[in-house]
């Protein structure tokens, strides 16, 4: 599966949103732009499409910032990407390029020729179809373990690797 930048960036977005949970401190989003590099103006539309997913909550002013809208057990990276990406087709293009191409039907002639495609009848071979049962189980378990990771558990792991703490 390929990650889009924007949702990269949102799930160390809502990684550091995490990190500052239970102090109950809000974000700016300078702060998280700078320690990420980030632009800023990207990272505002990132959290815009968050919020309107109600993955995060922002209070407005010189205060203000951005906080997660649920705790991180409860937040998913499935839930992220899906906020982000909000695509329901398979993420391998593989797959997609495994599916039988579609027939082209010539109607009219000359300057006035126009062509449609008209789904093909054509039957994938066996080879095709094997490998592409493998694709679509290889991004079920993709999926599925998306789901199946917190921003908790990403907490965890960046604290047990030693990495820099996120507090701010």
């Amino acid at each position: 599966m390929r990650l889009s930048a924007k949702a990269q960036y949102a799930c160390v977005a809502m990684l550091e949103l995490a990190a500052n949970y239970s102090e109950g401190q809000l974000v700016q989003v300078k702060t998280i732009a700078d320690v990420h590099g980030i632009s800023q103006r990207f990272l505002v539309q990132i959290l815009l499409q968050l919020k309107v997913n109600h993955l995060v909550r922002s209070i407005r002013g010189a205060a203000g910032g951005y906080q997660l809208a649920r705790r991180p057990d409860d937040i998913s990276l499935a839930d992220i990407i899906q906020a982000i990406d909000q695509t329901a087709a398979p993420s391998s293009p593989v797959l997609n390029a495994l599916k039988p191409p579609a027939a082209v039907q010539v109607v009219g002639s000359g300057a006035r020729e126009r062509r449609h495609r008209q789904p093909a009848e054509l039957k994938p071979s066996p080879a095709v179809q094997a490998v592409g049962s493998l694709l679509q189980e290889l991004d079920a378990r993709e999926r599925q373990m998306l789901a199946e990771i917190t921003l908790s558990d990403l907490v965890r792991r960046t604290e047990q690797a030693g990495a820099p703490s996120y507090q701010i």
